[in-house]
């Protein structure tokens, strides 16, 4: 053991909330988020790591109803154009599912990825560019995990026009938006993913999805592969 890791209980605490985070869709509380509570979380999110220490996030939030009830609209006409791409059993799944908590949260946060930050050339961005985007999802991850640490219920709405929420947000043409996240206190974390849960999908098991150093190749490491094993036992969805 490193003498730089965590205590037990610190490790403890760090992978209950990456096993236990869920994406919350039917069971938040009207409770209001304290102020200091939600700067915590957008401070774990605004130290994310970023390409070149580009930083592109911002992140905009959002406690007006008339807004709220803006992007519900624009959600409502994205869904029923999702809806209509599955047929039978699945569309009827599709259609009984919740997938989105906008108004019922007390408070929407929007972060974006400025793709001009740090100008033309930033370092490490020259030959992947979407580095700018991806760096902008770890800092959602970020505000996820401190959030269900803090007891804080995220549910990410990604069934949304982009350029239609660029537009209600008055985003500038090189600002992208990346999350739409529902924050609010929540009557209960569920046991396993709600997706799962309703049938739509299982987690993947993740000795099925290791390769040894090229695609496809088995992993020839019968250690690691038992360690995995071992550590899916116990483990909640």
């Amino acid at each position: 053991m490193s003498e730089h890791a965590f205590s037990e209980e610190q490790r403890a605490g760090l992978y209950r909330a990456i096993h236990e985070r869920r994406d919350v869709r039917s069971q938040f509380l009207p409770d209001p988020i304290a102020p200091d509570v939600l700067a915590r979380l957008l401070r774990a999110a605004h130290h994310a790591p970023s390409v070149g220490f580009m930083q592109p996030w911002d992140f905009i939030v959002i406690d007006s109803l008339a807004t709220k009830q803006a992007m519900k609209a624009l959600y409502e006409r994205a869904n029923a154009d999702a809806a209509g791409r599955f047929e039978g059993e699945r569309a009827a799944l599709y259609r009984r599912l919740k997938l989105e908590g906008i108004v019922d949260s007390p408070v929407n946060v929007c972060i974006t990825c400025d793709r001009t930050r740090g100008g033309p050339h930033v370092l490490g961005r020259n030959t992947m560019l979407e580095a700018d985007l991806f760096s902008t999802c770890l800092a959602v991850q970020n505000l996820w995990l401190a959030a269900r640490a803090e007891g804080i219920g995220v549910g990410w709405v990604s069934i949304v026009d982009p350029v239609e929420l660029a537009a209600l947000l008055g985003l500038p043409d090189h600002v992208v938006p990346v999350a739409y996240l529902c924050l609010g206190y929540v009557s209960e974390f569920l046991a396993r993913p709600e997706l799962e849960t309703a049938g739509w999908r299982t987690r993947l098991p993740l000795e099925s999805l290791l390769h040894g150093n090229r695609w496809g190749d088995p992993l020839d490491n019968a250690p690691l592969l038992d360690a995995v094993l071992d550590d899916a036992n116990g483990k909640p969805g």
